[in-house]
């Protein structure tokens, strides 16, 4: 991620967004197919292979498409963004909404590639305050590592947000889903990585929630800084 890029015009940006997190879709949903496939029922190896590919896929996406968009892939990371006075409301609406298409045409590539039903409702309970909470943890050590590598090490931020996501994924109860495009998007797939549509909406206000709490908490502890 980085501040907002001014020399590409808004549809390039779009582009790179939906482009961005279509890619990130395919991969996390797609190695949790494949993961599931070659585990033989052991799930911690499935997770680990769903982790690696997703971790790896973060930090490249980061890299290809950072000067074009500022590769947000992500609502709560352009909810960000907008509170720090970095992008105009009006764009990061439009961010969010191609963030959530691409996200979903990820999904539906992937199930595609595996021969799936090109979208299908999840099955899997992810519910309570446990989990809510580890989608605020997550979130929120996701904007801190994404604003502090941009404060001190702006040239490490894929590789941060790669690593943070995949100690996430084993640290937290959720697996760090940490992105309210992604949350929404994995509702629509019955496999290893998927969320029950009605326990969705929990995910998603406590991740924008800790998207709010690491802009001010970051923001205040910075604030006096030379």
């Amino acid at each position: 991620m980085t501040d907002n890029p001014q020399p590409f015009d808004l549809t390039r940006r779009l582009t790179a967004e939906a482009l961005g997190t279509a890619f990130l879709l395919a991969a996390v949903v797609g190695s949790g197919i494949m993961g599931e496939r070659l585990a033989g029922g052991n799930v911690a190896i499935a997770l680990l292979a769903n982790t690696a590919a997703t971790g790896a896929i973060l930090a490249v996406l980061i890299l290809v498409f950072g000067a074009v968009s500022g590769a947000h892939f992500n609502p709560a990371v352009t909810l960000a963004f907008t509170l720090r006075g970095e992008l105009p409301w009006r764009e990061a609406a439009c961010y969010m909404t191609v963030q959530v298409a691409g996200a979903l045409l990820g999904v539906i590539a992937a199930h595609l590639m595996f021969g799936e039903p090109a979208l299908s409702l999840s099955a899997t309970v992810r519910d309570g305050p446990a989990q809510w909470l580890a989608e605020f943890i997550a979130t929120f050590g996701l904007l801190a590592t994404i604003l502090g590598c941009l404060r001190s090490r702006p040239e490490a931020v894929p590789y941060a947000v790669g690593l943070f996501i995949s100690a996430g994924y084993w640290f937290t109860s959720s697996t760090s889903f940490a992105n309210p495009a992604v949350t929404l998007a994995r509702s629509f797939t019955d496999t290893f990585t998927g969320i029950r549509l009605d326990h969705a909406p929990a995910f998603i206000i406590a991740e924008l929630a800790g998207a709010v709490a690491a802009t001010l908490v970051l923001g205040w502890l910075w604030r006096n800084r030379n």
